[in-house]
């Protein structure tokens, strides 16, 4: 039987990549149908997203990646067996998109993650990484190296299981914990994906500093003391 597969993406200002990732996974062969939230984005994400075949959902303010992909499960969840997340700014090939999708459609595992080489631009120090995988391990008994990773295919009866899921750069750390404590396996699958990358300036700390804290409040929302 054929399985009904989607993409959603959450895009806040990505008017100048998100056509190009449209694009590329309307290449694929496995992905049915391609949704963008647009979360209260100011520039002309929207119409980009449109005019490269996305069905756009739109929100009337930024109100951050868990809700705007909360918004869109909400809205596709019952129409499919296999939902993709992919973010608005990657860079990938439809190889990379199809890799992510083939565990999950042969049903080797429930959940995958992409498994991204590691950055060509220095970043930062490895606080942020380090925290997301030690507090995957404290909760889970496990180790995922990818855990921060936004790039994931999951069956859709793993998601029916989130009556909610944390907001902003939390997002990915809260839902891989709850995935493993459910009791469903999870794959990480090595993929040459890019992203838009911080460095090591103003801009780049800063970006670094509201991940950190907002984990850090994702896994103390959880118990960590």
């Amino acid at each position: 039987m054929t399985k009904e597969i989607s993409a959603l993406i959450p895009a806040y200002n990505e008017g100048d990549r998100i056509g190009d990732i449209v694009n590329t996974i309307r290449s694929s062969s496995l992905i049915n149908r391609i949704y963008v939230v647009d979360d209260g984005s100011n520039d002309d994400t929207a119409i980009r997203a449109g005019e490269a075949g996305a069905k756009v959902l739109k929100l009337s303010k930024n109100r951050g990646k868990g809700f705007a992909l909360k918004y869109g499960l909400d809205r596709i969840i019952d129409k499919n067996d296999i939902i993709v997340f992919l973010d608005g700014d990657l860079e990938a090939t439809r190889n990379d998109i199809d890799m992510l999708i083939e565990p999950v459609l042969k049903n080797d595992c429930d959940v995958t993650i992409a498994k991204f080489l590691p950055a060509k631009k220095r970043g930062g120090f490895g606080f942020v990484k380090g925290l997301a995988k030690s507090g995957i391990k404290f909760y889970t008994k496990k180790e995922i190296d990818s855990g921060l990773s936004g790039q994931r295919a999951f069956k859709s009866e793993v998601l029916k299981n989130f009556t909610k899921m944390p907001y902003r750069y939390g997002i990915e750390v809260g839902m891989t914990i709850d995935v493993l404590n459910l009791g469903y396996s999870i794959k990480e699958v090595e993929v040459k994906m890019k992203h838009r990358e911080s460095g090591r300036d103003v801009k780049g700390f800063i970006h670094r500093g509201k991940q950190f804290y907002q984990i850090l409040w994702t896994l103390i929302s959880k118990g960590v003391v």
